[in-house]
């Protein structure tokens, strides 16, 4: 009886997209850079081929992000924290840094 084949699992979702496009670049635009064709870079945006360090480090290069940035976090989520940090002057961060020590020192019993 032949091997059962695993079931593939799905590619883990980044942020390539989102950061191309916060960029305001074009697949063309960004694929060359990246030594690829647009539609190889389509295909590793909607994760229907996987990617490796090399191209992670060179888009981070490109969007102007570091290469976690990519599969972490989302550059137009005007929420998110990064998003806030990004906007903060340098004496604002340090108020961010100090009001987030408390939340997460915080120990009430109300979360």
């Amino acid at each position: 009886m032949p091997p059962v084949p695993k079931p593939k699992r799905p590619l883990q979702r980044t942020f390539l997209r989102e950061w191309r496009k916060h960029r305001n670049m074009t697949q063309e635009q960004a694929a060359e850079p990246l030594n690829m064709d647009a539609t190889n870079l389509g295909k590793i945006e909607r994760g229907l081929v996987p990617y490796d360090q090399r191209l992670l480090e060179s888009a981070a290069e490109l969007y102007g992000c570091e290469p976690a940035d990519l599969i972490m976090r989302n550059p137009s989520d005007p929420e998110g924290i990064w998003s806030v940090w990004e906007r903060a002057k340098q004496g604002q961060r340090k108020q961010i840094v100090e009001v987030a020590r408390v939340i997460v020192g915080h120990t009430g019993t109300d979360g």
